[in-house]
């Protein structure tokens, strides 16, 4: 199963989107038509690709969208960068999400004691391989982070993708601890502190910032993909969230719609452009006190 990725609008704009094909060139959702399984049976999961390593732009999909493409987030009508919060450089792995999966908003984990964030779960590759924006890959999940952020659950899981040359050597967290050191550190302290040059506090953790283990994170992650399944079916509230999809029966979705209906979409957004300045400002390094 392969995908590809079709740029509209100007890259570093409002109107900047990036669309997700099949292998017969159709458009689709990241959201709800690529499966959540690579390989059900060896526990593969699919990731998509928002933001490359080392990158700052804070692409994501559009849970709101037709089709729900790649967009950049929005904060106080401006785009928004995530900083450099010394000594990291953008984001230090390639971050994305599994598809098909949801964190309800309308469901207080036992665990964290907090809702979900409305999203697709998050995933952390940390492969050797810089991914490009929209790639979709296949990744071995070796942990997950209880990451609470104002208040909402935010799953961070920990994984490899398949095709990396080190992902035979990784199979659960301790492997991660064992041959990156510093590594799950680095992740706890990047997520911790990336708000606080916005003025934000410092997010907080569940069970005390550590790592969760494979399984663990593969419950996690199972459970989000029964929470999605509520979702597409329309047995609970959306919060708004646009569940356009072309892979899902109508008995089962009744928002699957045709293959015209989601080019006509596509057609709908803007011509490629050229691309908008960066502001200088996304390279400044913050250095902040760590309490």
């Amino acid at each position: 199963m392969s995908f590809t990725t079709e740029e509209r609008g100007n890259p570093n704009t409002q109107n900047y989107r990036v669309f997700l094909k099949n292998a017969e060139g159709k458009y689709i959702s990241p959201f709800h038509d690529i499966p959540m399984y690579a390989d059900e049976a060896q526990n593969v999961f699919h990731m998509v690709v928002e933001v490359p390593r080392w990158t700052n732009a804070k692409m994501e999909i559009a849970t709101k969208d037709p089709l729900n493409p790649l967009k950049q987030d929005m904060k106080k009508g401006n785009l928004r960068y995530v900083a450099n919060v010394f000594p990291h450089k953008g984001y230090i792995w390639n971050y994305g999400a599994i598809p098909q999966t949801w964190e309800d908003p309308g469901h207080k984990d036992r665990d964290t004691g907090c809702c979900g964030d409305n999203d697709p779960i998050d995933v952390c590759d940390i492969g050797i391989k810089v991914c490009s924006r929209g790639e979709v890959i296949k990744v071995k999940v070796l942990g997950v982070l209880a990451m609470i952020d104002e208040g909402e659950t935010d799953w961070k899981v920990i994984a490899i993708n398949l095709e990396d040359p080190e992902a035979k050597d990784f199979d659960d967290i301790d492997d991660v601890r064992r041959l990156k050191p510093g590594y799950l550190e680095a992740t706890v302290d990047w997520f911790r502190r990336y708000k606080v040059p916005d003025g934000k506090p410092e997010n907080q953790f569940a069970f005390n910032g550590e790592f969760k283990d494979k399984d663990f994170a593969i419950d996690t992650i199972k459970t989000t993909h029964g929470f999605w399944k509520v979702l597409i079916s329309q047995q609970t509230n959306g919060g708004g969230l646009n569940c356009k999809n072309t892979c899902i029966s109508g008995g089962d979705s009744p928002h699957c719609c045709s293959d015209e209906e989601a080019k006509a979409v596509v057609e709908a957004s803007c011509p490629c452009g050229n691309e908008g300045p960066i502001p200088s400002t996304v390279d400044k390094w913050f250095y902040c006190q760590k309490n």
